[in-house]
């Protein structure tokens, strides 16, 4: 299948969200369909003094891939998504996403759903607290490395219809894709039997970036890739797991 294919499916008005995010997966993995090249993956050190879970784990296996390269098809498909959804988009869609671009933390992606008692446990707060400090920490040092422009930055025809990120420039990978799939990954090992419902959520959170305008559609995909390298990551540390099985006892009954 051509990436404008491809690309054509994401856009797609009849598409569900299932099938929207596995398009922008593919969408994401179309360089190696057109022959073009990118650097090779590069791993990333991610240990800072803020770190929490993963101050002491095995970081220099995190490795995420370089953005399509500026001007390549992608890069083009990658700002022609945005462009397409900007065309369609609807006022619920920006009232939906608002909440969640201005307080990107449990509250505003999972509060509505949560699995814990209104209101959240002491504990419970600053278990997501610390998941969500050392994902941001994660994400900060690959946006610097691969310092890539925001849609709106580099092309005044895309007009976000969200709170834009203050002081932020860069626009791979997602931090907030990134943080919706880790948290709800948490939650799937938290609550296996709404496993569904939570990574449904992720979805949203995520392709709502792109609606948006202010990330691209490989952006929000790498998020996915690297949210699930820090929960692999997490899962095999200790402190984390012990505080998991703690938050078990926290759940509403």
């Amino acid at each position: 299948m051509s990436d404008t294919r491809v690309a054509a499916q994401f856009v797609g008005n009849g598409a569900n969200m299932k099938s929207r995010f596995l398009a922008l997966l593919l969408a994401a993995a179309g360089l190696a369909a057109c022959g073009i090249r990118h650097e090779a993956v590069r791993p990333a050190r991610y240990v800072t003094p803020e770190a929490f879970y993963l101050r002491d784990a095995g970081q220099g296996a995190v490795k995420l891939p370089p953005p399509p390269a500026a001007g390549s098809n992608q890069d083009r498909q990658d700002l022609a998504a945005v462009l397409e959804w900007q065309t369609k988009r609807t006022p619920a869609d920006c009232a939906r996403a608002t909440p969640e671009a201005s307080h990107p933390d449990y509250d505003a992606f999972f509060g509505a759903i949560s699995p814990f008692p209104n209101p959240m446990p002491r504990e419970a707060a600053e278990f997501f607290q610390h998941v969500r400090e050392d994902t941001f920490h994660v994400v900060d040092g690959f946006k610097r490395t691969y310092d890539r422009t925001r849609p709106y930055g580099r092309d005044g025809a895309v007009h976000p219809c969200i709170p834009t990120p203050k002081g932020s420039r860069y626009s791979y990978p997602s931090g907030h894709s990134t943080l919706g799939w880790e948290l709800g990954l948490v939650l799937a090992d938290l609550a296996p039997g709404r496993r569904a419902e939570f990574l449904q959520r992720a979805e949203q959170i995520a392709l709502d970036r792109v609606i948006g305008g202010v990330h691209h559609p490989s952006d929000v995909a790498a998020g996915k890739e690297l949210a699930e390298q820090i929960h692999a990551g997490l899962l095999k540390t200790p402190r984390f797991l012990a505080d998991l099985e703690r938050m078990r006892l926290l759940l509403a009954k």
